[in-house]
């Protein structure tokens, strides 16, 4: 039977260790999208819900991190710039789409909006074909064309993970972005 000691010793790694994970995606989020993190757009955002009580921009956070987790836990090399910038604007459509009264609303906003958010993407920023490749492909199969890059399956593998997990209400406290996900 482990002692006290090292019990709290352990719990202290894993705390630490999450730490050093956090830091580190708050790093690659400075250094690869520090342009969309700091948009007028993005953090508008934070006004629309996504699944449940979880905004946009909370989700669009937590899709980049656990797509990062991924990515290291299954050993996929790919470009995390591509990888982070693609799953911050993977949701980019700017409304609510829970709106019924808006303009051009849609009932199949799950078949329509990677189009949407691809092109107000693309209204913005520079993006490589990786990065349209996730935005455009993250709903597959309703998107019918699979992704083409494994940056975009880890995007599309996260974002069905979020999605299941705020749907279910299994997620972590709100304001914690980017890090409040069961692990």
């Amino acid at each position: 039977m482990k002692s006290y000691k090292e019990r709290h010793q352990k719990r202290l790694e894993k705390y630490k260790k999450q730490y050093d994970e956090r830091r580190e995606f708050y790093r690659m989020l400075r250094e690869y999208a520090a342009d969309i993190i700091d948009s007028r757009n993005f953090r508008s955002t934070r006004k629309f819900i996504q699944h449940g009580t979880m905004p946009v921009h909370r989700h669009c956070l937590d899709v980049a991190s656990q797509s990062i987790k991924i990515s290291k836990w299954l050993g996929i090399p790919c470009s995390q710039r591509d990888l982070i910038r693609g799953a911050l604007l993977h949701d980019y459509f700017l409304y609510d789409w829970h709106d019924k009264n808006r303009e051009n609303y849609q009932m199949l906003h799950g078949f329509y909006h990677p189009g949407i958010a691809l092109k107000n993407a693309e209204k913005e920023y520079r993006l490589s074909p990786r990065e349209k490749d996730i935005i455009k492909k993250h709903m597959w199969p309703l998107t019918v064309v699979p992704p083409r890059c494994r940056e975009a399956w880890i995007v599309t593998t996260a974002d069905k993970y979020c999605s299941l997990l705020e749907t279910l209400k299994l997620h972590g406290k709100p304001g914690k972005a980017g890090m409040g996900l069961a692990r």
